[in-house]
């Protein structure tokens, strides 16, 4: 009859490969009660957006007080399909009507307000959100934030 005999270098080969499996096992077993990360579900999560309403002023060379409102940032880039939730915050102006143009989005933002809009956009384009009290120069403007929307 032949008897094993492991030398003192085989004995810690074998105790670390044990000690492995045995730590391999704990932590993939422990992960039992996990949830998934994804859910598989088509629904997706909108990406949150947020912009502020501003306003600049300055004293030209005769003395007059001139003023232009905006929207921070100015420009927004999305994916066609991509729903996002525009979170926009009055900081200057009492309050700002706006429209998305080619969509049937509109609100008001009000100062120490915030305004909420879901929106996404099928098609590629340039989608323009105006302040329709601030949409030209003669009334303080432009206040616009353009919506890059690619394919």
């Amino acid at each position: 009859m032949k008897a094993l005999v492991l030398s003192g270098k085989k004995i810690m080969w074998v105790v670390s490969g044990c000690t492995l499996l045995a730590v391999l096992l704990f932590v993939f077993g422990s992960f039992g009660d996990s949830l998934p990360t994804f859910s598989g579900s088509e629904e997706e999560k909108a990406r949150e957006v947020n912009i502020v309403t501003g306003e600049f002023k300055a004293e030209n060379a005769d003395g007059e007080q001139i003023e232009t409102y905006r929207f921070d940032p100015g420009t927004i880039f999305a994916e066609a399909g991509e729903p996002l939730k525009l979170n926009i915050y009055g900081v200057n102006g009492e309050e700002h009507p706006f429209v998305i143009e080619g969509t049937e989005e509109q609100g008001v933002v009000h100062q120490g307000n915030e305004t909420v809009v879901d929106v996404k956009f099928d098609k590629e384009g340039v989608y323009r959100m105006i302040c329709t009290t601030h949409s030209d120069f003669e009334t303080d403007g432009p206040m616009v934030a353009y919506i890059v929307v690619d394919d």
